[in-house]
């Protein structure tokens, strides 16, 4: 291994010589403290930044093992040393010259969410930071005397401020530590208590805006209606109260704008912890619960969506549903099916995203258009059955139908964004014409949802698997797009980043042409529990820009990759 002296000389001997010449840089320099390892230099100043580790002997960062003991408290010391790593940079790096990217130096952008990510990685050994690093140049020459002021005075400042244990705030660590501890003990108590879902009271739910994620200003604290109000004994924070959702069927209703939208929002985010400011630190939901929508021109590979769709006019066999562009009905039917699959034990669902012919058919128009004639079987004749017959509970946004109080167990009415139960005054209102339909269709839950991969169709005939990410929105892969934008869970780009990271690694080492979707699935979950999420891919020091996404979206992006093929 090579030291800070020979990195020095080499920089000196490359000054103003072509772009290139910083490949030669490629390599491990052990520095006083910590070891800088120079895994992949970009091709030009405008590329992609070069990628970067600092390595930190746990001698030197002293990070306590009892704060790394437990997976979540790995993950909570990770994602606050990342942030803090984040804030450092832009503290303690200044200003280079340069063109393209040259003097940038970054780490992974965390969202409100605690997730499990590549960016810092602990263990009884080391502290490792994976970061990027733009090389600077003066057009395509290197500029060795900036870089120089890049790795010997930038990073030695933003590593002592963010990778040793004695210069790290301990107050405000310990305390993401004890949150996060909170935050799965209530997860873990939701199915003792018969529960989905859990608000806490004094909760900030609105956001500053539609496209910012942080509390608004002066928003309305959530508060339980006492019928529903529920109290955990946390390990750390002691007694907390909130809204218990129980399992079943819950509707959300209210006027426009009162705050239904914004609560289920709160709840399809409560898979996941928060970190502390957020206002929904304590909204936790059953972490297997999916939103679900209409989605047309999705593609459908060979679902069985029978349970809702039957008797086409053309015959189409609903038992092996393929469509390459979907209409609002038959995906939002795949959505649930591919939700079952995946495992989900709550369905959240808005009115306003969903397909009205799924949802109802209500009375007036049966009696205009027989049940023979129409094929859709809608789902609030189905969600009780889900429940009875499948353990699978539903949280619905309704605005418009009160066909939905004859099968809801509880009814929250949002009021101004303040929350009251309802329950007794929407079933004084029922009809129970609905159960009657029910009962008269004897409804059974039976699907199909082994549905086998054929081997090569990540692939598809290309030698290798290329990836390129879109953002949230979607990803490429082959130059074949996969539109996410409706697997509205996803919370990061690098969520992104590793689902087409682990399509290719399952295409390379699981799909065999003989298991389904969900062995599959179950198999790539497993190695990552196993090995970690780093080793789902090939690049030298591992890839730095990776978060871990839930088996729902790493499902949802296989299925609506439209080169997939599902033997029939």
């Amino acid at each position: 291994m090579k030291n800070l002296n020979d990195l020095h000389k080499e920089l000196v001997s490359i000054d103003g010589r072509g772009y290139k010449a910083y490949k030669q840089l490629e390599g491990m320099y052990e520095f006083n403290d910590y070891i800088l390892s120079i895994d992949h230099v970009q091709g030009d100043s405008f590329a992609s930044p070069s990628k970067v580790r600092i390595i930190v002997d746990q001698n030197i960062a002293k990070i306590p093992g009892g704060l790394l003991d437990k997976k979540y408290k790995s993950i909570a010391v990770q994602d606050y040393i990342t942030r803090l790593f984040y804030k450092n940079i832009n503290i303690f790096s200044k200003k280079v010259f340069g063109s393209g990217k040259s003097g940038l130096i970054s780490i992974s952008k965390c969202p409100q969410e605690i997730l499990n990510r590549t960016s810092i990685i602990i263990d009884e050994k080391s502290i490792q930071a994976r970061i990027d690093v733009g090389f600077p140049a003066r057009g395509r020459s290197v500029l060795a005397k900036e870089l120089e002021k890049i790795l010997f005075e930038f990073l030695p400042k933003i590593i002592e401020a963010s990778l040793i244990y004695n210069n790290i705030d301990k107050n405000k660590l310990i305390n993401q530590i004890k949150l996060v501890e909170d935050q799965e003990f209530i997860r873990t108590e939701l199915n003792k208590k018969n529960l989905v879902a859990f608000v806490a009271n004094g909760s900030i739910l609105p956001r500053e805006s539609g496209i910012s994620t942080k509390p608004l200003k002066d928003g309305r604290a959530f508060y339980s209606p006492k019928t529903l109000e529920v109290k955990f004994d946390l390990p750390n924070r002691g007694e907390i109260k909130g809204m218990g959702i129980p399992k079943g069927i819950t509707l959300i209703v209210g006027g426009g704008y009162h705050g239904k939208s914004t609560l289920l929002r709160g709840l399809e985010l409560g898979v996941y912890n928060h970190i502390e400011g957020d206002g929904r630190e304590f909204v936790i939901t059953d972490d297997t619960a999916l939103k679900v929508r209409a989605e047309d021109g999705r593609v459908i590979h060979n679902n069985d969506i029978s349970l809702f769709i039957n008797n086409l006019p053309n015959k189409k066999d609903t038992k092996k549903f393929f469509s390459e562009n979907a209409s609002g009905s038959t995906s939002q039917a795949s959505n649930i099916i591919e939700g079952m699959e995946s495992g989900t034990k709550t369905f959240l669902i808005d009115e306003d995203t969903s397909a009205t012919n799924f949802m109802i058919r209500d009375e007036i128009m049966q009696k205009l258009v027989s049940r023979e004639k129409e094929p859709i079987t809608p789902f609030i004749e189905i969600v009780k059955s889900l429940y009875e017959q499948k353990g699978i509970s539903t949280i619905i946004v309704v605005g418009s139908s009160g066909d939905y109080f004859d099968i809801a167990d509880n009814v929250i009415q949002m009021d101004s964004y303040e929350a009251k139960d309802v329950t007794n005054e929407a079933k004084a209102l029922s009809s129970g014409k609905i159960l009657e339909r029910i009962k008269e269709k004897n409804i059974s839950i039976d699907v199909n949802l082994n549905r086998i991969v054929k081997n090569g169709s990540i692939e598809n005939g290309y030698k290798g698997v290329k990836i390129k990410t879109l953002g949230m929105d979607g990803l490429s892969i082959n130059k074949e797009n996969i539109d996410l934008r409706a697997v509205e869970q996803i919370v990061d780009s690098e969520q992104v980043n590793a689902i087409g990271e682990i399509m290719k690694w399952a295409e390379d080492n699981i799909i065999d042409g003989k298991k389904t979707l969900i062995e599959i699935t179950d198999s790539i979950m497993e190695y990552i529990s196993k090995e970690g999420l780093l080793k789902i891919n090939e690049i030298k020091g591992g890839h730095g820009n990776l978060a871990m996404p839930r088996r729902q979206e790493i499902m949802g992006a296989f299925n609506r990759f439209r080169n997939l093929v599902i033997s029939k």
